[in-house]
């Protein structure tokens, strides 16, 4: 990604070239439901369909360049996160990983565990332990931040009250898909591991896209993102650390090996072999230095995000979810908001009916925060989710189709 960071700052044309979908009247302002895909990702899964769309594992020529494709794609995502190989599984989506793996907790967990859920999460990291506490009868407890709309933020200080020694699991988002806020997970990991055997389980889908994912400096136990909000196909990874995947039974066949791997224990052929393959383009497109490619891009999208809160936060009839700052480090470009007096739903259909912009109206699937924090429980939030490959023009020529 040389060609898009010039001198520390982000050359956006150079940038939107790599986004084939970019080239469309539409103006994609709902990112948080899915980035668009670079090209070298889209040229790879034809490529692998074309010349080497075979079963794994085979000794043929042909059989040993798909599995070696499949192998890089696999280091790529776990290198993606600073992890190895076996600490992670590729699997359809974050839903998916996050239940099969409660499934895997299932028999691992003791009679009398307590698991702790933030309530301003999406349903993908709440259901699937909402589940596993009524099967096995564990005591659930609700993690809610201030009600206050300005002021929902998870942090370890509001975690502290609910821990026990019977805490086994917290689980948590490291950035609200609705919000926008960014929590810090380092500290409410030291929190959580202040109690022997509890394993703090994450939610990255909404921050991925945004800045880099390092889960041992994160001191996470698991971690997971889909890489279809990161600029790559349908497909979503998980992170279990060593120590945290000895709770995690397998799913697999019993006759699998290595048997001790996350993959094996919780992927069940799930991860698509062509998908797998395009993960080393994601990673090339950040640049051999990617630490400078995402500083890069926090500072563009703080900029981007500055433009449109600084229009919502001088109307009285706006009222913008939780962090209300533009600063790169408090937030990502997911803002959320609602209108006095109007619907969210209306609002957005009469931007969809003028313009080519794309922005959405919704729970998002954080449907408890929304009916239950927020109180809007008829047609929820109006979200605008940017990313990098927005242009600050974009949003200002939104702020101009929003002010009418």
């Amino acid at each position: 990604m040389a060609d898009v960071v010039v001198d520390g700052r982000l050359n956006v044309d150079a940038v939107r070239s790599h986004f084939p979908a970019l080239n469309q009247k539409q103006v994609f302002f709902d990112n948080a439901g899915g980035s668009q895909v670079l090209s070298d990702a889209i040229n790879s899964i034809r490529t692998y369909l074309e010349e080497t769309n075979v079963q794994l594992g085979a000794s043929y020529n042909i059989g040993q360049k798909a599995t070696e494709k499949y192998n890089e794609g696999l280091k790529a995502a776990a290198d993606f996160m600073n992890a190895s190989v076996d600490e992670i599984v590729i699997g359809p989506s974050t839903t998916q990983l996050f239940s099969n793996l409660s499934q895997a907790f299932a028999l691992s967990f003791p009679d009398d565990a307590e698991i702790i859920c933030s309530s301003i999460d999406h349903e993908a990291n709440i259901s699937a332990w909402v589940r596993l506490a009524k099967i096995r009868n564990f005591k659930l407890k609700w993690w809610t931040p201030s009600a206050e709309p300005g002021d929902l933020k998870l942090t370890a200080d509001n975690l502290r009250p609910l821990m026990s020694g019977k805490t086994k699991l917290v689980t948590c988002t490291h950035t609200s898909n609705i919000l926008g806020t960014i929590h810090d997970i380092k500290a409410i990991a030291g929190e959580v591991h202040k109690t022997p055997g509890a394993m703090l389980c994450v939610d990255g889908v909404a921050y991925a896209p945004h800045r880099e994912v390092d889960v041992k400096a994160l001191d996470v136990d698991f971690y997971s993102f889909s890489w279809y909000k990161v600029y790559g196909p349908h497909l979503a990874v998980l992170y279990g650390s060593q120590t945290a995947q000895q709770d995690v039974t397998s799913l697999g066949h019993y006759f699998q090996t290595p048997a001790d791997t996350l993959a094996t224990k919780l992927g069940l052929a799930a991860a698509s072999y062509e998908l797998v393959g395009t993960l080393p383009s994601v990673l090339s497109y950040f640049g051999p230095d990617r630490k400078k490619t995402w500083s890069a891009i926090a500072a563009h999208e703080q900029r981007l995000q500055g433009i449109l809160l600084d229009y919502l936060n001088q109307r009285d009839d706006v009222v913008v979810y939780s962090e209300r700052s533009a600063d790169s480090k408090l937030r990502v470009p997911v803002i959320s908001f609602s209108v006095q007096g109007k619907r969210s739903r209306d609002v957005v259909e009469k931007v969809d009916a003028c313009s080519d912009f794309g922005i959405r109206w919704g729970h998002f699937y954080s449907k408890r925060m929304v009916d239950d924090l927020l109180g809007l429980k008829q047609d929820g939030v109006i979200r605008v989710s940017m990313v990098h490959y927005n242009t600050e023009q974009e949003i200002r020529d939104l702020v101009s189709v929003l002010d009418k």
